[in-house]
């Protein structure tokens, strides 16, 4: 009984040392590029970027491993393949749930392309690679931080930014006119603005706000163009009178 109990970790059954060290490999590049995104403030990060690719990395391990007692049976045959193309089929559902569409702007398709590559990395791993699964980490951080520099400096490979901006006020100060004003000089077409009711609006009274309470308006703002609506939304919180900015933007770039 005790020399079954020790086979389980028998490196010709795939629970060896060099299994668990393709596992620790994919945990280590999945976690730094889901880090990476974290601290991008994307909306897959950490966790969800480390199981893609540690998950990827365990299949493999079970399509070479997993079927071995199987496999000298008669009238069996078996293709590693299949559980490979599997994952290449299930992380669409995942990279799907990161897309949405508002309006005519598509939004998280750089982070659904990073889960992927993340899951590709995984099975590189998992199937014994790992100078290709730390080639593919360093490229994919060559391309978020790099690319976005060198658009900077190639005008005609920038993309048109698009975003919703929620920007909140004082009222009566007359900065509206002065945002919108700012977003084009730095390049961006305004196409839609919605102004809505002042938060003290609430009161169906109509009464003047309490002394020292200050009557504010919210708009939203819908821009697009060449520039970095991050640096849009830097410029216009420091504007006196805007007590609010904040962006929807989700995915730098794409």
């Amino acid at each position: 009984m005790q020399t079954n109990t020790w086979s389980l970790f028998d490196p010709g059954a795939g629970q060896g040392a060099r299994q668990l060290a393709e596992l620790g490999l994919a945990l280590l590049l999945s976690t730094l590029i889901g880090a990476e995104r974290a601290v991008q403030q994307k909306s897959a990060g950490l966790r969800t970027h480390t199981l893609v690719g540690v998950g990827s990395a365990l299949f493999m391990e079970v399509s070479q491993h997993g079927f071995n007692a199987v496999l000298g049976l008669d009238a069996v045959s078996f293709d590693p393949s299949r559980v490979a193309a599997q994952i290449v089929s299930g992380i669409g559902f995942i990279g799907g749930g990161l897309i949405f569409v508002r309006r005519d702007a598509v939004r998280g398709l750089t982070t659904a392309a990073t889960v992927w590559l993340t899951c590709a990395i995984g099975m590189a791993c998992g199937g014994g690679l790992p100078l290709l699964a730390m080639a593919a980490t360093a490229v994919h951080f060559l391309v978020v931080r790099g690319y976005p520099w060198l658009t900077r400096w190639l005008p005609a490979l920038s993309s048109v930014e698009q975003a919703g901006l929620s920007l909140t006020y004082r009222s009566g100060s007359g900065v509206l006119s002065l945002v919108l004003k700012e977003c084009t000089d730095q390049g961006f077409r305004v196409s839609q603005v919605s102004v809505e009711r002042p938060s003290t609006a609430a009161r169906t009274t109509h009464e003047p706000p309490p002394e020292g309470e200050t009557s504010s308006r919210s708009v939203w703002l819908e821009v697009e163009g060449p520039g970095s609506v991050y640096a849009l939304v830097a410029s216009l919180s420091e504007f006196e009178g805007v007590l609010d900015v904040a962006s929807d933007r989700t995915d730098s770039g794409e």
